[in-house]
């Protein structure tokens, strides 16, 4: 029997755009939950988001939903509002789930929805606790990332192209549901959880110590380029125009790093001159501007070939930058990966697809899935989970409400 997973039989309900909410049910999916994402009977929000195939198919949206299963609904008819509902409320030790980033006001409440299942167990997803709309642009500008991320001389704010808040926000979603879940395999009862964008970006923030650090010394962090802060970590440029990014965050790395570039004599030099010891990060800090002249004339020197058989053979941390058209051309990194496999895509053709990062010894990592077509379980799901017989789904197809 094939293994179906560390999450089989978990079932959630998912009404989401965007980014956080698919990609906290795509984490589950990914495990062997069986995650039933509704949509509008056109898409949802994010149903056309670039990038899009030239049939103008949606890479993002295929990106994030694989693994589910997938029903069309008319959200704006009463029966199929009714429908979800029931979805939402199927009974079942295992059902009774519910994630959302969609506005948890009137029939998608958690009080209305309640009324299907006491011991419901609901997250629910917003931009900020006050209720204001906020997206992890808008989340990041309060956070001040865009302040200090750019180089030193730059004016003005710089934002990033990661979605960080949204990506972790997502992950932040699936730990909530298991916990809840948890919580109700032992205690008998559901809950609402709300879960903000805002307060997952500040949270992280505080963490990382940019709140103490404007408190405590009375400063905001400035912009050091690509300098990692409080360590030694930045970007080479070789002679054939590479580029890499090494860093040094231990002392093993220091003499790996040494030995890789012929620069003991030249690092003993510095301690000397600047009266610091390389193998104390404050100090590399303080001198990472010398310290980085004598590995950029280094490196500068060579072709990116050498500096990566230089680097790799002494054991140093490195990686060279790498676009996605190179990863997908061939790169160990995907091809001998067993994470990533080859996944025919409906409307999209094969492409590389990835299966659930996590690796459990008791129990196979199951292998990557498609995102499913607009609508392509309805049937199914009506009839599995709803109990539904053929004779009331072709009713619903008539009236249009699925």
């Amino acid at each position: 029997m094939a293994n179906a997973g560390i999450l089989e039989g978990l079932r959630i309900i998912e009404g989401s755009a965007f980014v956080a909410a698919p990609l906290g049910g795509m984490t589950l999916a990914a495990l062997g939950a069986d995650v039933i994402r509704f949509d509008n009977l056109t898409g949802g929000l994010d149903a056309e988001r670039w990038p899009i195939t030239e049939d103008g198919v949606s890479l993002y949206w295929t990106g994030l939903n694989k693994g589910k299963r997938s029903i069309a609904v008319d959200l704006r008819s009463d029966r199929g509002r009714e429908l979800v509902a029931a979805l939402i409320a199927a009974p079942g030790p295992d059902a009774g789930i519910f994630s959302t980033n969609l506005p948890a006001r009137g029939w998608l409440a958690y009080d209305a929805l309640k009324q299907g299942r006491d011991d419901l167990i609901m997250l629910a997803i917003s931009g900020a606790r006050d209720g204001t709309a906020q997206v992890d642009y808008t989340v990041n500008a309060v956070a001040g990332f865009p302040l200090t991320t750019g180089p030193v001389d730059a004016q003005g704010p710089i934002n990033h192209v990661l979605p960080a808040w949204d990506i972790t926000a997502g992950y932040a979603a699936a730990t909530a549901l298991l916990a809840a879940e948890r919580h109700r395999a032992r205690r008998g009862r559901g809950q609402l959880v709300r879960l903000t964008l805002q307060d997952i970006a500040l949270s992280a923030t505080a963490a990382l110590g940019y709140f103490a650090d404007a408190e405590i010394n009375g400063v905001d962090r400035p912009r050091y380029g690509n300098d990692v802060f409080g360590t030694f970590a930045r970007d080479f440029r070789t002679k054939d125009g590479r580029h890499v990014m090494v860093c040094v965050f231990t002392d093993r790395q220091l003499t790996a790093l040494a030995t890789a570039g012929g620069l003991a004599g030249a690092f003993a030099e510095i301690d000397a001159t600047h009266d610091v010891d390389l193998r104390n990060e404050a100090h590399r800090w303080q001198v990472r501007e010398p310290l980085a002249a004598l590995i950029d004339k280094w490196i500068a020197a060579l072709t990116y070939a050498e500096v990566a058989a230089a680097l790799t053979e002494a054991g140093a941390l490195w990686a060279p930058y790498k676009r996605p058209t190179e990863l997908v051309a061939g790169d160990p990194l995907l091809t001998k990966n067993p994470m990533f496999q080859r996944v025919e895509q409906p409307g999209v053709g094969e492409i590389w697809s990835s299966a659930s990062p996590y690796d459990f010894t008791d129990c196979e990592r199951l292998a990557a899935r498609p995102a499913p077509r607009l609508g392509e379980h309805t049937d199914a799901i009506l009839a599995d989970v709803l109990g539904l017989s053929s004779g009331q789904i072709g009713k619903l197809h008539d009236a249009k409400v699925v």
